[in-house]
């Protein structure tokens, strides 16, 4: 697989997040880990943000654990070295703002990979700051997608200083919590919000590779009155990672030989 991983074109993208599984000592998180090559896309400016098109992946591996955070950097250090990333400049980590990620990131990926915090999580943070300012409609959707953009065009570090200035206006006590909150969220990925430059270099800036993987898996995982031995939900989980990788046949083929 390491040889296929390097001969695939594109450069690699790493996600991680989770997904609840019932099992018979209770509701537990399983961790979903995704590791993909894929080619860069064409170059748009912050306000088409949305509106671009990515290529398909061209290799994926996926794997998945109902495990404690250390355990599974461990299990990221491990796909590292196998695929040969351990110094990769090229090395994307896109996630949403889990604590727990960029600290194993941090410790287990290459030093020299690029951080993206996802985008959607931060626009959904940006919503829910704009119902609390003006309620349900449409300035509220409008502010935050205005908000969005100025994010996306100007930075992190930037864009929080404007964030300030709001805050500093503000007059509403419940406004001011709001944008104090929304402060405290981008201000512990201050420098994960790189989106204009990575627009321009037709690189992702979403999660929805990892979201995808974790929706049809967790379907699969979720049947109804569906309760697993965490064991099992792993195996199972396993099977079903392959299959999301188009891994299945490879794999057999291995097993029958």
């Amino acid at each position: 697989m390491a040889r296929a991983f390097a001969q695939a074109p594109g450069e690699p993208e790493f996600y991680s997040d989770g997904l609840k599984v019932n099992t018979t000592t209770g509701w537990r998180e399983m961790r979903l880990n995704l590791l993909q090559k894929r080619e860069r896309a064409l170059p748009v400016p912050p306000e088409k943000w949305n509106q671009r098109v990515l290529p398909e992946a061209s290799v994926r591996l996926a794997s998945c654990c109902i495990a404690d955070c250390r355990l599974t950097g461990a299990m990221w250090k491990q796909w590292s070295t196998q695929m040969q990333l351990e110094d990769s400049s090229q090395l994307s980590v896109i996630a949403d703002g889990a604590p727990w990620i960029w600290e194993q990131a941090r410790q287990r990926l290459s030093p020299k990979a690029s951080w993206c915090v996802d985008v959607y999580h931060v626009s959904e943070d940006l919503h829910k700051c704009a119902r609390t300012l003006m309620g349900e409609g449409e300035p509220a959707r409008s502010w935050a997608r205005n908000e969005l953009e100025e994010l996306i065009r100007f930075g992190g570090p930037k864009y929080i200083a404007r964030l300030d200035e709001q805050i500093a206006a503000a007059t509403e006590p419940a406004g001011i919590e709001a944008l104090k909150s929304l402060r405290v969220y981008l201000e512990g990925n201050r420098d994960r919000m790189w989106y204009a430059e990575r627009l321009k270099a037709g690189k992702a800036i979403g999660s929805g590779a990892i979201e995808g993987a974790c929706k049809k898996i967790g379907a699969r995982l979720k049947l109804n009155s569906a309760r697993w031995r965490t064991r099992r939900a792993e195996r199972f989980g396993a099977l079903l990672c392959l299959e999301y990788a188009d891994q299945s046949g490879e794999y057999w083929s291995s097993k029958a030989a």
